[in-house]
């Protein structure tokens, strides 16, 4: 049924269903350098407590830094990720970035070409829209869960990091506003009391992140829009209105469907 909807959607809206690039043609981005200079940026103006990994493994400390810059470092989809600049970057030996890589892989933030490359993930037109399928049938619900059942403390949290969206939307500052959206959902998939609907939520999220990322940088009215969003999703969690959450967090969603067809059309 899924591909079904997902093949009339393409046909409604004329999209096509290679990766999700700039140029659809090209499957791997060559602009190497443009990439490794953006993530060694990145990675090299961490806080010292995110760099710090104390007693952690090593394997551990790539998987958190890599996850993080993919997600928040501006990448595009199909750019080249070297294990052994990788290692030099972080510091450590290749074996636990190849074992980071691996589990991105599998969660669907990076892809591994077999004899070939480790790329950051580029999934087709079809593959993206499967995955927000998947995210308005289950986050909605994943939200009522929690709207019966979230503590006080979390509530505080949530309310937080609407504040530091609002702050990085009136400066602009779209890596503190995809931070601050991260914590956002990982707040509510934890606390979801259907520990598998929360991780299967949030594993949808991962597939379809940087998608977000890429909006609001083309469409930057987006920011301001998504906070809105998640203040009027917090809201209905504040009043334990499970209805109102769960039609806010569906709204939501279909906001990102909408401004992917937008990114995705021909013309």
């Amino acid at each position: 049924m899924t591909g079904a909807y997902t093949e009339s959607i393409i046909s409604e809206y004329g999209l096509y269903t290679g990766c999700i690039l700039p140029d659809p043609s090209r499957r791997i981005c060559l602009n190497n350098n443009l990439q490794l200079d953006k993530l060694e940026a990145y990675l090299a103006n961490q806080p010292a407590e995110f760099i710090n990994s104390g007693s952690r493994l090593r394997r551990d400390v790539a998987y958190d830094r890599l996850k993080d810059a993919i997600q928040h470092a501006n990448l595009e989809p199909g750019e080249l990720l070297s294990e052994t600049r990788l290692s030099r970057l972080l510091g450590i030996s290749r074996t636990p970035v190849r074992e980071a890589l691996h589990q991105l892989a599998q969660e669907g933030l990076v892809q591994v070409i077999p004899g070939r490359a480790v790329t950051v993930a580029s999934p087709s037109a079809q593959v993206v829209l499967d995955v927000v399928h998947m995210r308005i049938l289950l986050e909605p619900e994943s939200v009522r869960l929690v709207a019966d059942s979230i503590s006080e403390r979390n509530l505080e949290l949530l309310k937080k990091i609407v504040e530091r969206m609002e702050e990085a939307c009136a400066k602009g500052d779209r890596i503190s506003w995809s931070k601050a959206d991260t914590d956002f959902h990982k707040i509510i998939t934890e606390a979801c009391p259907n520990k598998l609907l929360g991780t299967t939520v949030a594993q949808m999220r991962n597939r379809t992140h940087y998608l977000a990322n890429i909006d609001s940088h083309t469409n930057p009215s987006r920011l301001a829009e998504c906070t809105l969003e998640h203040q009027e999703i917090v809201d209905k969690l504040s009043a334990r209105d499970a209805d109102g959450a769960e039609f806010a967090t569906r709204q939501h969603i279909e906001k990102l469907r909408e401004s992917l067809f937008t990114r995705l059309s021909y013309g």
